[in-house]
Parts: C-alpha cells; structure tokens; sequence
C-alpha cells in the first residue's frame, strides 16, 4: 500500500503563482470599480442599475458583489454535442480541445497557391477537412464569406459548416438577427430547439471592444444567448502596448476586467446560463503594428489567463496553431507547435484559430493539417507517463535480462501501441525507404493530405427535413437584404 502518493496524471505547467491570480483577479475588480466599463446597450445598463451598479450615462462602475455573484452563479463546466448527439467536448478543469478560427478575409489557396478573398465554397472546404482531421475536435469557418450577400453572410458561412462537418461549431453572427437565424438553423439539424438547449451543438463567438466597451451588437447578442440558454464565447481581443497597458500583468487586468464584466451582464439576465471566459491576448509589434499571433508574449499571455479561468473554475477559450508568416514554412511549423503545447499544458480548455497565417489575416488548410499532426504529438505529451506495477515492467525486465531484447515480449504487443504515438506526415522511414518513397517534404506531404480529404472524405449529411428548413433560411435572409 502506498501512502500519500502523488500523481502527475498529465504534463502540464502553470504561469501564476495563486498569489500572482489573485493580486490579478483583485486590480481588475479594483478597475470595474474606479473605472467602469462603458455598456451600449440600454437593456443591459437597466440590469447593471437594478443590480447595484453605479450606471451614469453610459458608464457602469461595477461593484466586486456584483462580480462575486456572477462568478456563483456561472457554471463551471459547458458540454457541446456533435450533431449526431455524441457529447464531445466537455469544457471543464483541464480538458483541450482544439479548433479552427474564424473569418479572415483571405484564403491561401491550396491548388493555385495564391493569396485570395474567401468564398462559400471555400468554408465548405475548411469544414470537410476539419471534420476529416482526428485531432480537430471543433469548427469555426476560418473564412469571411465574399461571394454571396454580405448582410445574410453570416447565414451563408454557418450553412457552409454546418453541411460539412458532423462536429460542434463555434460561429460568429453579423448581429441579432442572423444570431436567431443561424439558431433555427442549427436546431433544424437535430430535431428542434429543445433538443439544440438540452444538448447544445453551437456556441456562439462574440467580443467586446478593448479598452472597456461593450458595443450594442455585442451585448444583444450576450443577452440572447443568456436568454436561450445557448453557450456564447465572450472574448475580448487585447493588443499590449496599443488598446491595453504594455506590460502583460496589465494587459491581463484589462481583458479580465472585461471578461469578468460581461460575464455580469450575461448572468444578470439568467443566472446559469452557459459562459465561457475568453481571451485573444497578444503585443502589438511596434516595428510593424501588427497584432502578432506568433509572438512569445502571445502564448505567454494565454497560458496566463488559462491560470486565472481555473482560479474561477469556469471553462476557457483560448488560441494556438496559428502563425505571422505568410505561407507555411519553417516560422509557421515553429510557432505553432510552441502555441499548441504551451495552450496544453496550461490547462485551456477550447483553443482555436488553428489554421490561421499572416497574423490572423488568412486561413490555410496546409496549415490546418500541418497543426491537426502536432495536436496528435502534443496530446501525446500532455498524456504524460503511466506509472503502475504493470507500465514498470519489473517481472519483465528480470525474465529478459542482461543483454537480452524486448522484440517478442507479450509484454511489448500489448503496450507498444497504447504507449507511442504514430505519426500521420511526419516521417520516421529510414533514408532508403523515405528516398523510395518520393523523398517529399514536409509541406509536399501535407499539400497531398489536403487534397486527399477533399477527394474522398464524405460527411455526414443533414436529414433532408432539416435540409429544407436550412435553405428556407438562408433564402429568406437573402431575399429580405437583397443588394
């Protein structure tokens, strides 16, 4: 029997110290507070007022009770269903899941090579993949839509997801309106709206405006998805050095002033609603002014926000697999595996914006497929070593030996495959074998994974029922804004 015996289940680090969290947790109360936060929403100020709120205009200073309660109130695990109703991603404690990001309004295009705006088809594409990839376990659009009318886009982008992928989708929505009607949409594919609440198979992807705004179009939707009791990502999109404080504890203070902020709103509205904290943190480069996605503060400060949201015991969003270079070289194969690690290790829970290149600016499937084989090796490494009687292996080693080999072991069949992880591009052939082979790089094996998946990978298809109640949306939306 062993006594007080601990055990490091996975490999997993931390940035803060609790006392680094909690002088954190208290500056930013301290600047809801003194500062306040400026709310846009009228519906949304009423509730801060009712609550206690000091609201002047359109400033709400908001008291720490306020924030306390909030924090009670918000539940500390979300689950999102794959359309086929399997529960797959349990957003609690230090479960990772990995995703695609959303909307960049140009697409590396993988046939001709060249830099593009982003069509319908082209998010069709980025789904079929995703849904293809065994270490993609959620689908935002990683496009802007350009080809189809830009104010029922939104409609147009979820419909191109949700064709194509069986997996849960994180959205965005041009305002209340295609919010309601992307909802109808996706509970259209599982039967209904009570079926879509009880297990939710969306979540929607919204932010505020750093330093301390939440816009109208922000907070209607915040409310509405309180409201359906539907999972919303509220994220704030901190840039250290231009719209927050350049040192990181400071930046960290203001995103979590506003994540905490919106979370009072949301929770005001519905107590237990479902929440998840967010966060895109990153530096301004000061020689280009660019919002860096591959820069060290950038992981640095995700993985510091992943501590603060377990500090809560509420679910996190957060940001790896994406690179500032502008095709997929080595730079990009550099930062995202630096990005995807550390977002593992530190525990977030929904991490996204797998695919993305050029600073956020322009998704690549290369790039997806790229980051899906160091996902697979990251996961691996966070699984981390299993230490039991049979994993130590002493009868075995005694019965081999000195000097003997572990080839024919029963012992050896029965482990190898649960113990390593095999790669899917990576290659691991010895010289003769990989020069057999084609002698291909890395970025030729990936060019050929993608087109391989697009050729013959076939998604689940949407019931036919629920295939004419999705088209009658996206026709009204197009008829009513009509250009």
């Amino acid at each position: 029997m062993r006594s007080n015996y601990k055990v490091n289940a996975s490999a997993q680090f931390q940035v803060l110290s609790i006392d680094q969290v909690e002088e954190i947790h208290r500056a930013s109360l301290e600047v809801l507070e003194r500062v306040g936060v400026e709310v846009y929403y009228d519906e949304a100020l009423a509730l801060l007022k009712a609550a206690g709120a000091h609201v002047k205009g359109n400033r709400a200073r908001i008291p720490s009770s306020l924030v306390e309660k909030a924090l009670r109130t918000a539940p500390s695990r979300v689950t999102l269903s794959t359309r086929d109703g399997k529960r797959s991603v349990r957003l609690e404690a230090h479960n990772i899941y990995f995703g695609t990001g959303s909307d960049c309004p140009f697409i590396l295009d993988s046939y001709t090579g060249v830099r593009r705006k982003v069509t319908k088809d082209d998010v069709c594409k980025a789904a079929t993949i995703c849904d293809a990839l065994p270490n993609i376990d959620f689908v935002m659009s990683l496009g802007l839509v350009s080809d189809v009318p830009s104010l029922s886009s939104d409609r147009h982008q979820f419909e191109a997801m949700l064709m194509n992928t069986v997996k849960p989708i994180v959205f965005t929505a041009h305002d209340l309106e295609g919010y309601n009607d992307i909802v109808d949409m996706a509970a259209a594919s599982v039967g209904g709206l009570e079926e879509l609440q009880a297990n939710p198979t969306i979540c929607l992807y919204t932010e505020p405006i750093s330093p301390l705004k939440h816009a109208k179009e922000s907070v209607t939707k915040l409310l509405r998805t309180a409201q359906m009791r539907i999972p919303v990502v509220y994220t704030p999109c901190v840039m250290a050095g231009a719209t927050v404080p350049a040192t990181l504890a400071g930046a960290l203070v203001t995103g979590n002033a506003e994540s905490l902020s919106g979370m009072v709103i949301h929770q005001l509205k519905n107590p237990g609603a479902p929440f998840i904290i967010g966060g895109v943190y990153t530096i301004m480069d000061m020689q280009s002014t660019i919002f860096s996605y591959g820069a060290p503060e950038f992981t640095l400060l995700h993985a510091a926000f992943a501590d603060l949201s377990h500090y809560y015991r509420k679910p996190i969003f957060s940001t790896a697999g994406c690179t500032d270079s502008k095709i997929v070289d080595e730079q990009a194969a550099i930062e995202a595996a630096l990005s995807c690690l550390v977002a593992a290790q530190s525990g977030a829970n929904l991490i996204h914006d797998v695919g993305y290149i050029e600073y956020g600016s322009t998704g690549s499937y290369e790039m997806l497929v790229m980051s899906d084989e160091i996902i697979g090796m990251v996961k691996r490494i966070v699984r981390g070593i299993e230490v039991n009687d049979d994993t130590l292996a002493v009868d075995v080693i005694d019965r081999v030996g000195p000097g003997g080999h572990f080839l024919s072991e029963e012992h050896t069949l029965r482990h190898f495959k649960n113990q390593t992880w095999f790669p899917r591009l990576i290659d691991r052939n010895r010289y003769d074998q990989w020069a057999a082979m084609g002698a291909t790089t890395m970025g030729e094996r990936t060019k050929a994974k993608v087109q391989e998946i697009l050729a013959t990978h076939k998604p689940l298809a949407v019931p036919d029922a629920g295939l004419k109640a999705i088209e009658g949306i996206v026709s009204r939306a197009d008829a009513k804004y009509k250009e």
